[in-house]
């Protein structure tokens, strides 16, 4: 699209007089995008009297906005009289290309008041400027103005309204414009594919780029970057290592985003250490790869490693941000790094002037009520946070009441984070399970009433687990798998080789108005645990079994896959709505700490 942009250019430079032997032209050209030397230049052309020059002014206009100076650049227009199309479309583009989008709508909509008529190339720019704001109530309007000027089957304009669209999330439309597309262009492609992943489509993107694939149509590196999230979503390890080995076979440059890429990707599909040695290859790290890389361990629960990153960051790396210090805060949560925790939170504000954000609050909060020092939590909540706490600071809270069963605290947090979000189910779940270990079945009781009343119901679990590349999906007591009979007995004797190996089921993360054996059947049937059970039916021994949840593992999931990993000799990865659990030999990675 840019080549054909810059023809359409050269065209419209070739209406206007010869410029190549002009002195002031050539200055121009020299002062480039710095903002002194183009003033200087400016006042030149005021002096000598070629500011009637539009060819000249146009050129001036179009490199101070590209230098960043948008104010400049406006004052400058204000003092051309009767702007031709030209000077328009140069200023749209330079306005979307440099990160002024307001500025490019505005411009554009002088260019129709003038009664000038736009084409594909200003099109283009504007739809860009839409996309950048998400404005999709203007973008519909442009997209109007195109379809009445003749340009809605141009493709260049169409792969821009495809941008457009699925950036500001209406896929429908943005999937309408693509499917009416007579060659799409790897653009188009990229939007598509990057609109359904940026929408947690994962599944969708991967499709799409099945597609793509099976059209002989060359992806390139940002097509990658958006296909390596989908697996990052859907824990794809197996395409993401396809995505690895297509990179290295094709020769791409391993780019700073790329690369980053390819980190979150192996950190969240459960190998740590693939992530790191990306990072360590790396020519080029920024924040972002750093970030990454140390969110990735502690996802983990290597906390430690961490915070050895974090050190290695402040010493050799570009000084961290405020998400790196989300990431090393969470990382510390995870781990029960307390002290670590304290020194970093402090650090943060004193070496680098970085106010906490409400995320560090939440870090700061879960890391001390995990570790059992409610009081320290409740008074940092009382002490540090200005405002009202948000509702993410008491959920953490919560957990943690739950967690060290202080249930009198935990009903005063509840009664604050029902205030703030009357509507969230998953609050109610969590008092309910808090109730229903303190045995006051009476406030259970309440609890699921008031869900009943207000129409709210417990999100469905499901787990996903991929074998021979093909990804299988399980609900809770799911019987839709055409090896559904198979799974079940094998699941079975599992969980008897459990028992006898000292499992004990707990019976509180289920349903309480269930008897004690109805219970213990509605464990069985988690979705977790189908799936592993699936998983080690369907491949040979010793292969690593990989399990994404939707929601966090209950409690006796989590303590049942320790037994599990005993009786099969098998290492089982489990990612959870928070965190990785690394099952082996009976124990796991969080040191049942999460």
């Amino acid at each position: 699209m840019e080549s054909q942009l810059q023809q359409q250019l050269q065209v419209q430079q070739a209406k206007q007089p010869s410029l190549s032997h002009s002195p002031t032209y050539k200055a121009l050209l020299q002062a480039g995008t710095r903002l002194r030397p183009l003033q200087q230049v400016h006042a030149h052309i005021i002096v000598s009297g070629l500011h009637r020059s539009r060819a000249l002014i146009t050129k001036l206009l179009t490199l101070a906005c590209t230098a960043g100076s948008i104010v400049y650049t406006r004052q400058l227009f204000y003092f051309v009289s009767e702007p031709d199309s030209f000077l328009f479309n140069g200023l749209i583009r330079a306005s979307s290309k440099s990160g002024f989008p307001f500025d490019a709508i505005l411009f554009y909509q002088r260019m129709r008041l003038a009664g000038l008529a736009p084409s594909n190339y200003t099109f283009t720019a504007v739809i860009k400027a839409c996309a950048d704001l998400s404005d999709l109530g203007f973008g519909r309007i442009i997209h109007s103005h195109l379809l009445v000027s003749g340009f809605g089957s141009d493709s260049f304009v169409q792969s821009a309204l495809v941008a457009l669209y699925a950036k500001a999330g209406d896929l429908v439309v943005a999937r309408k414009v693509f499917n009416k597309m007579p060659a799409r262009t790897i653009i188009a492609w990229n939007s598509m594919i990057s609109g359904y992943e940026q929408n947690g489509f994962a599944k969708k993107a991967v499709e799409l780029f099945n597609g793509m694939w099976d059209l002989r149509v060359k992806p390139d590196s940002a097509t990658l970057v958006s296909l390596l999230s989908a697996c990052s979503q859907l824990g794809d390890l197996s395409l993401g290592q396809w995505v690895h080995n297509y990179i290295i076979d094709n020769g791409f440059d391993v780019s700073v985003t790329l690369g980053t890429s390819l980190i979150n990707m192996y950190a969240r599909c459960g190998n740590v250490a693939k992530a790191r040695e990306v990072f360590d290859g790396m020519f080029e790290r920024n924040v972002v790869a750093w970030t990454a890389m140390i969110s990735g361990y502690g996802m983990h629960g290597y906390g430690h490693e961490a915070i050895d990153l974090f050190h290695q960051m402040r010493s050799h790396g570009p000084p961290p941000n405020d998400v790196t210090f989300v990431a090393v805060l969470s990382a510390c949560a995870h781990s029960g790094l307390v002290n670590e925790g304290r020194e970093v939170f402090a650090c943060m504000r004193h070496d680098y002037g970085l106010m906490p954000r409400m995320e560090h609050h939440v870090c700061m909060v879960d890391m001390l009520g995990r570790a059992g020092f409610l009081d320290d939590a409740v008074r940092y909540i009382e002490e540090t946070i200005q405002g009202e706490p948000a509702p993410a600071v008491w959920t953490a809270m919560l957990g943690s009441c739950k967690l060290h069963k202080n249930f009198s605290l935990g009903a005063q947090v509840a009664d604050r984070l029902l205030a703030l979000e009357p509507e969230k189910s998953s609050h109610y779940v969590l008092l309910s399970n808090m109730y229903a270990l303190a045995g006051r079945m009476d406030q259970v009781e309440i609890v699921r009433s008031r869900m009943i009343e207000k129409g709210l119901k417990k999100q469905v679990g499901y787990s996903l687990i991929e074998v021979n590349q093909v990804t299988h999906m399980f609900c809770m007591g799911d019987k839709s798998h055409p090896q559904t009979t198979e799974i079940y007995r094998y699941l079975e004797e599992l969980m008897s080789k459990s028992r006898e190996a000292g499992y004990i089921p707990e019976s509180n993360s289920v349903m309480h108005e269930l008897e004690e054996e109805e219970r213990e059947f509605a464990l069985r049937c988690h979705s977790e645990k189908l799936a592993i059970a699936f998983g080690i039916m369907n491949t040979s021994h010793g292969t690593t079994i990989r399990i994404v949840k939707n929601l966090r593992m209950c409690d006796d999931c989590h303590s049942a896959t320790k037994f599990i990993s005993i009786v099969t000799s098998r290492k089982i990865i489990v990612r959870d709505k928070h965190r990785f659990h690394h099952f082996r030999d009976g124990t796991c990675s969080c040191q049942d700490y999460w």
